[in-house]
């Protein structure tokens, strides 16, 4: 990259920086990290980075991007190079742009639990996906070795297993990595998931000592997690970020070189208030695939009025094949709370069915059919003189420029170039 030399990776370098300038300024800038969820969503972000001058990381899960595909439908080479294409055509330097791995580790990946693989399934196919992450450009991988189903109903994964299983993978990829003369890249670590790790301080502080003496057993001691997850109050059914938790979470972090980032930050009510927490970073991706359903429907509204004007020669029935194909997929069932019916979506109360369909439309975006009622939709407004892409994509870089200004990263690409 060109923000640094080969002895560091481009993460470590901006996250060098934002301390540097908070020396210098007294204030303190988050990471924003979205999660690339569809092409809409990576179109947005991209447009919003360079409206507001700021670097964009996009935190991708193995659901959505992977060597055998997720459901964007792109393997990492294909995501990497889908990025790339879309940020030079706004003239973005490359190296403002980062692209990460989110939640890598055993049976985080929805296949590998419905298969039911074992340990040693998972860990090869997660170890697989590290690889070809590394190879395709990735520059930040999220190592998450904390669901483990072979646990009896309400068992916890040991932290000294969690430990291990991280450097495991750590290790795995630095051999490639180094064997290959590929450039170095950052890690993350840990979880804000409640089923494991570092929900309080004491598995916090041992978690990173035991990450340490391991990976200094290995030879490993130019390695350390740029970012370590923390649970700072915010899930995805709460909003409410914690600053007393994030502060006492990034001075612990802090005395073992790392910063804290933080998970589910959709909708957050106070994004003020990572930067004056110390917060490292954060992740935001649901919220855009909310974002993204509201603007269609907007669209649907319009191609409705049109066609009752006589505009409009046939509806694309966008909205009915959308929620159809959410609901054939079953992937709301994932959401599910406790006593809701999982053999009747319509059962379900009126909002919450709403929300499973907004939360689910990330799962089927790539459906045949749904895409081909898309392409209708946008057709039908745009022989109409209206731009049916910008309204969509207006729709998710308003949620996103929130997340820029109040991390304190507009015009910071002035500061690292």
């Amino acid at each position: 990259m060109e923000y640094n030399s080969k002895n560091t990776s481009n993460v470590e370098y901006i996250l060098n920086k934002i301390k540097e300038e908070r020396k210098k300024t007294g204030i303190n800038r988050t990471l924003f990290a979205a999660c690339p969820n569809s092409l809409s969503v990576i179109k947005a972000a991209l447009r919003s980075a360079k409206r507001c001058n700021a670097p964009i990381m996009f935190a991708t899960t193995l659901n959505q991007v992977d060597s055998n595909r997720g459901y964007t439908g792109m393997n990492q080479t294909e995501f990497v190079k889908t990025v790339k294409m879309e940020a030079e055509a706004l003239n973005l330097k490359e190296d403002s742009v980062i692209i990460a791995l989110d939640h890598g580790g055993p049976w985080l990946k929805d296949e590998h639990r419905l298969k039911n693989l074992t340990y040693g399934e998972t860990m090869l196919q997660v170890k697989k996906s590290m690889i070809d992450s590394l190879k395709a450009g990735y520059e930040l991988l999220h190592v998450d070795p904390t669901i483990d189903i072979t646990l009896k109903k309400g068992e916890i994964i040991d932290i000294k297993t969690v430990a291990n299983r991280t450097v495991e993978i750590i290790a795995h990829v630095e051999i490639f990595r180094r064997e290959n003369g590929y450039s170095p890249i950052a890690y993350e670590v840990g979880t804000e998931e409640v089923h494991g790790g570092l929900a309080d301080m004491g598995k916090f502080r041992q978690f990173l000592s035991l990450l340490k003496q391991g990976l200094s057993t290995l030879g490993y001691e130019d390695i350390w997690p740029s970012f370590v997850v923390g649970k700072v109050g915010t899930d995805l059914h709460t909003t409410v970020f914690d600053p007393e938790v994030a502060r006492t979470l990034a001075e612990e972090a802090g005395k073992f070189g790392s910063v804290i980032k933080g998970h589910y930050s959709d909708n957050v009510d106070n994004p003020e208030q990572y930067p004056l927490a110390g917060m490292g970073g954060a992740n935001v991706g649901p919220e855009f695939t909310e974002n993204e359903y509201d603007g269609l429907i907007e669209l649907v509204d319009i191609e409705k009025r049109l066609f009752e004007a006589g505009k409009v020669i046939t509806l694309s029935n966008f909205k009915d094949i959308l929620w159809d194909a959410v609901i054939g997929s079953g992937r709301w069932k994932k959401w599910l709370l406790d006593g809701e019916n999982e053999d009747d979506f319509y059962s379900l109360e009126g909002q919450r069915k709403v929300w499973l369909i907004k939360t689910g439309c990330r799962y089927i975006w790539t459906k045949p059919e749904v895409e081909v009622a898309r392409t209708k939709l946008y057709y039908n407004l745009e022989v109409n003189g209206i731009n049916a892409e910008e309204i969509v994509l207006s729709k998710i870089e308003k949620s996103m420029d929130k997340y820029f200004y109040n991390f304190n990263l507009v015009d910071f690409n002035n500061l690292i170039e």
